[in-house]
């Protein structure tokens, strides 16, 4: 049975009444304010026993090694056994390397480099080292998603490649979720690819995640997805206050890589708010904000804070859906400072013990379910559209099949122009076309795949046909 114009009207008068029907068995009622979308997943027993291994002391064994290493300037020395950018790479390589030893073959580590010759911030030709791993995956490898912190650290000038930068929080705490994630999943068999990256040059000018775009947009790389977690390392704000079960998620609306036919589309159906990373920011809350992570995600609708910016921005520009993790405030006395102490006796410096280490452990929970969903779901339905080369009151959606071996179908969802997160779920079986008797004028569509586990892919918001 399908919603009718009824239907919608019905929804829209409930609105704001807690446990709204909208008055058909297929669309879902309305979420009251702090109930999850109803798009959400819950998280699965598989999924539950991962997130359980997820060592908080493991974590900040990784954020004090990494500190050891006095300053990881991307200009300081590569070759100083002790202290400099190139111990900490070296460290990583070694640490990356254990990891992918228990992984039977499925996980590789790499050193991808490249000299970077003289630019903002790089006043001489200076080698940039990203340390990769690769976790093959075991169904669908040609789908990829890409998990990323940068080990690079500064002071308060940022050309100072000699002083103490410890980087506890910018960027040690994003490493560490990227070690602990590559860690705990090495002895597992994702369906997808997964990409587990330590990058540099991110104080100088976010050069080494400019360099694996690059390299993965020129390989024809299928990126579905891709996160950086970049100051994710303390939960307390200047004034004191803490939030240690929240994490800020940037997600941008207008893709950094629209063309201007795209952007005339975008303009026409009001799609702002309906970019692929936009639907991958909802995706997260879908598996990620509930009891099996004690995270609550706030998806923030900018691509990075004021003046600011991450290794997400060379994905989004070249056209990979790309978000960043960052902590609920920050404290900026503890960050792209030099370490001393005021005539008030106040330290400043981004020394680790400024670091929440069990925030930083539920951090690496939220991205540990939102990668392996990801990568076990089936992927964002391709080629979504509204059939408009007929003006009616109905709305008829068309997209191609997807290949994955266990894929059963397809669900519709819409909601309301206003609204941000989908409201309504519509099963429409293993198809590829799907009538709603609804006017694609008054609401939002999308089309998400569903798997034989019961695992659903991020949205694909359809283009006008």
């Amino acid at each position: 049975m399908r919603p009718s114009r009824r239907t919608v009207l019905t929804a829209t008068a409930a609105l704001g009444a807690a446990g709204a029907a909208a008055g058909t068995a297929e669309a879902a009622s309305q979420p009251e304010a702090g109930r999850p979308p109803a798009t959400a997943q819950r998280p699965t027993r598989e999924l539950r026993a991962l997130l359980r291994e997820i060592d908080p002391a493991r974590i900040e064994r990784t954020v004090r090694r990494l500190v050891s290493f006095g300053t990881r300037h991307t200009l300081s020395s590569q070759d100083d056994p002790a202290r400099g950018i190139g111990a900490a790479r070296d460290w990583l390589l070694s640490e990356l390397r254990t990891y992918a030893a228990a992984s039977g073959g499925r996980m590789t580590v790499e050193l991808q480099s490249y000299v970077q010759e003289p630019a903002p911030r790089i006043p001489a030709p200076t080698r940039i080292t990203n340390v990769v791993a690769t976790l093959r995956g075991s169904v669908t490898p040609d789908r990829v998603y890409v998990v990323a912190g940068h080990y690079d650290s500064r002071v308060t000038d940022v050309m100072d490649a000699t002083s103490d930068a410890p980087g506890a929080d910018d960027d040690a705490s994003g490493v560490a979720v990227v070690l602990e994630l590559a860690r705990v999943m090495a002895r597992r068999r994702p369906a997808s690819t997964i990409v587990f990256a330590a990058v540099a040059g991110e104080e100088q000018g976010l050069y080494g995640s400019g360099h694996m775009a690059q390299q993965l947009k020129a390989a024809g790389a299928d990126v579905q997805g891709m996160f950086t977690n970049d100051i994710v390392g303390s939960s307390t704000a200047d004034d004191g206050t803490r939030d240690p079960y929240t994490i800020r998620l940037f997600a941008e609306g207008v893709p950094s890589s629209e063309t201007g036919e795209q952007a005339a589309i975008r303009r026409s159906v009001g799609g702002e708010n309906d970019s692929a990373t936009r639907q991958l920011a909802r995706f997260v809350r879908d598996v990620a904000d509930n009891d099996a992570t004690g995270m609550h995600v706030r998806v923030i609708y900018r691509r990075d804070r004021y003046r600011r910016g991450g290794d997400h921005i060379p994905f989004l520009e070249r056209g990979y859906p790309a978000a960043r993790f960052t902590e609920p405030a920050e404290d900026f006395a503890h960050q792209h400072q030099d370490v001393r102490v005021d005539d008030t006796g106040k330290q400043y410096g981004d020394l680790p013990e400024f670091c929440d280490f069990g925030l930083i452990a539920r951090v690496a929970r939220v991205n540990a379910a939102t990668l392996w969903t990801l990568s076990q779901a089936p992927g964002t339905p391709r080629d979504a559209k509204i059939v408009t080369s007929t003006l009616t009151n109905s709305t008829e959606l068309v997209w191609t099949r997807g290949t994955e071996p266990d894929l059963v179908g397809y669900e519709v969802v819409w909601r309301e122009t206003t609204t941000p997160e989908w409201t309504h779920v519509i099963p429409v079986g293993d198809a590829t076309t799907h009538e709603v008797d609804l006017s694609k004028d008054n609401v939002f569509f999308g089309v998400r795949a569903v798997n034989r586990a019961g695992l659903r892919s991020p949205v694909a918001f359809p283009d006008p046909a």
